[in-house]
């Protein structure tokens, strides 16, 4: 009796904050390095969904310093509509708080807890409050607020507000201080280059460690924000059912036809008769035995899918292309976007890209990249449907070898869009494998795989249609300067034999005394707009003639010229160098096309 009643005084009920508290790791702050990235990760997560709630092209801006030995402060910073006044302190200081939970569309983040837990992490390894900046107008001043989160009681505890002076004409700003360190710099920039991709229409600016990083945007169209649908017949659970009927006071087939998607006035008929519930019962009027009848109706009848255009925003295959092309130099991309399909009443659409060759790494595996809900997944890779899907696929049938995944110069990009995407945790790292989604992944690997396929044997016969133009440029000048030399004449030119031989644009480059020569001739028959586009390390600052544009990135040099050449009219590019690099014809059909490297 005496010990039933001392573990009687022990019980009481815990704050969300207290059970997160000792649970971290649930939430993805399992570390002090992985911290941050989480931190960071569910600030910018905010910052897009608010920018495209608000139809505003997001400008955000990223810092991450060391102000003390171990302490490390991050800033988020977006040009968004702002958040009221009164409700800054629930935002970021009360887990579970949050505008999209019950809302039925995509959306990064619904459970509100990611931004408040951030807050209570820095809280629990330095003390010190999260500092929030919000304006939401030109009229308005903006508001700083420092807050704490009360863990007993999962309330917000504001220290300061008070209305203060910002450039911003609108938007919101959240500085939190962690104890940590840099050591998960390279994983952050990863992350940042990941979101890009798969945000074209964003423009993130970064500050790590002191080093400035600009991700600009190559899409000028805000994303279209999805719009919330009602919950779907196959994708409701009993005791959402029973909530949804409790206080209810509309007849059985107003419950279902207004209630649920995708059901009409024939469908709730057919579903009530299932049931054996006469569709004129008030649903506050049904008990358990009746709601579990009506529930397993529900499953039963056939209902049409969700619509998928409203509630999903998927990214699309120009912006996909778009996006990688952006952030890795390849020498092909192509992407997919599947048709929508469902997974336990939720809609969901799986989109794609494949790209080969270029700057990628030559060995190795394949790199994946994982997104859900135009988020990038770095962690927990081998426990997500994706990577177990993309290690499905039969590669080596798409010309590629493969260890699970591909080998090579490949880069694999998957994106699920869903209402709800079924997670393994609450740390969102990895997709739980769903028969519907697996399935759908696959098919989409598979049309890259044989976009890919087809790129590979063009490369290869262009290859050899190259090779075959080599010798035909090296061997027949030195043919001509022979015979020149035995008869005693002055050497011939030929280009013109060349050009009968070939009937193509042909591109030729060759080094001679330090000056690179490119000499281009159109031996087609007609007219050829094209561009010109020449990668080397030398910086030509002689080169003629100037070219129209001119990227330097890691050290090579970019430049392109946009040339319009009359049948057998021909142009030449000339500068000092060493003559490495490549070159490539833009344009121009590859079989009215070779590019001749005799430095090779």
């Amino acid at each position: 009796m005496v010990l039933a009643e001392d573990l009687a005084r022990q019980q009481r009920s815990i704050s969300v904050a207290e059970f997160f508290e000792k649970n971290k790791h649930l939430l993805g702050f399992d570390s002090p390095t992985r911290g941050i990235i989480t931190a960071i990760k569910e600030a910018v997560d905010n910052a897009l969904d608010a920018c495209e709630e608000g139809e505003v092209l997001p400008d955000i801006f990223v810092s991450v310093r060391k102000v003390e030995a171990d302490i490390i402060r991050i800033t988020v910073e977006d040009n968004g509509p702002g958040i009221m006044p009164e409700q800054v302190p629930y935002v970021f200081g009360k887990l579970l708080y949050g505008s999209r939970f019950h809302q039925i569309r995509q959306s990064r983040g619904q459970q509100g807890i990611g931004i408040s837990a951030a807050v209570l992490y820095g809280q629990l390894t330095t003390g010190k409050p999260a500092v929030v900046i919000s304006r939401t107008g030109a009229k308005e001043r903006a508001r700083r607020f420092e807050i704490l989160i009360r863990i007993e009681t999962n309330e917000p505890d504001v220290l300061v507000s008070e209305e203060i002076d910002w450039d911003r004409m609108h938007g919101t700003r959240i500085e939190i201080e962690f104890k940590s360190s840099l050591a998960a710099k390279k994983r952050l920039l990863e992350y940042l280059r990941y979101t890009a991709v798969v945000n074209p229409h964003a423009r993130i600016r970064a500050e790590i460690d002191g080093e400035a990083h600009i991700f600009e945007r190559v899409s000028a169209e805000v994303p279209a924000c999805p719009r919330s649908i009602l919950p779907h017949p196959h994708g409701i659970e009993f005791g959402a059912l029973k909530r949804m009927a409790a206080g209810n006071n509309q007849t059985l087939l107003e419950f279902l036809v207004q209630g649920f998607s995708r059901v009409g006035k024939k469908t709730a008929e057919e579903i009530a008769g299932l049931a054996g519930v006469k569709g004129t019962r008030k649903v506050k009027h049904l008990d358990a035995a009746e709601l579990k009848r009506l529930l397993e109706a529900m499953q039963a009848v056939k209902v049409p899918a969700p619509p998928a255009s409203a509630c999903l925003s998927p990214i699309g295959e120009e912006l996909l292309k778009l996006g990688l092309e952006k952030e890795f130099r390849m020498d092909f991309v192509t992407a997919r976007t599947r048709p929508s399909s469902v997974h336990g009443g939720h809609p969901f659409i799986v989109e794609a890209a494949i790209g080969y060759g270029g700057k990628l790494p030559a060995e190795g595996t394949a790199q994946l990249l994982r997104f859900a809900n135009r988020v990038p997944l770095l962690y927990q890779q081998g426990a997500c449907v994706i990577t177990g899907s993309a290690s499905s696929v039969n590669w080596k049938s798409y010309g590629l070898t493969q260890q699970g995944l591909p080998v090579g110069p490949v880069i694999i990009m998957v994106h699920v869009a869903s209402t709800n995407v079924p997670f393994t945790s609450e740390s969102k790292d990895a997709i739980a494998a769903i028969l519907e989604i697996e399935h759908e992944i696959v098919l989409v690997l598979q049309e890259l795989g044989r976009d890919l396929k087809q790129y590979l044997a063009r490369r290869d016969k262009k290859k050899q249609q190259d090779d075959r133009a080599r010798a035909i440029c090296s061997v027949i000048p030195d043919i001509a300067a022979k015979v020149s030399e035995i008869v005693e004449m002055p050497p011939l030119d030929t280009s013109p034999i060349e050009g009968r031989i070939m009937r193509k644009l042909v591109a030729k480059k060759y080094t001679e005394n330090g000056r690179v020569q490119i000499d281009l001739n159109n031996y087609t028959g007609q007219e050829l707009a094209f561009t010109l586009f020449a990668l080397s390390r030398d910086t030509a600052e002689d080169v003629h003639p100037k070219p129209d544009f001119v990227d330097a990135f890691d050290g090579e040099f970019s430049r392109v010229w946009k040339i319009r050449l009359e049948p057998g009219a021909a142009f030449r590019v000339t500068y000092a160098g060493t003559g490495d690099g490549t070159l490539d014809l833009r344009g121009v059909d590859d079989a009215v096309k070779v590019v001749v490297d005799l430095d090779v």
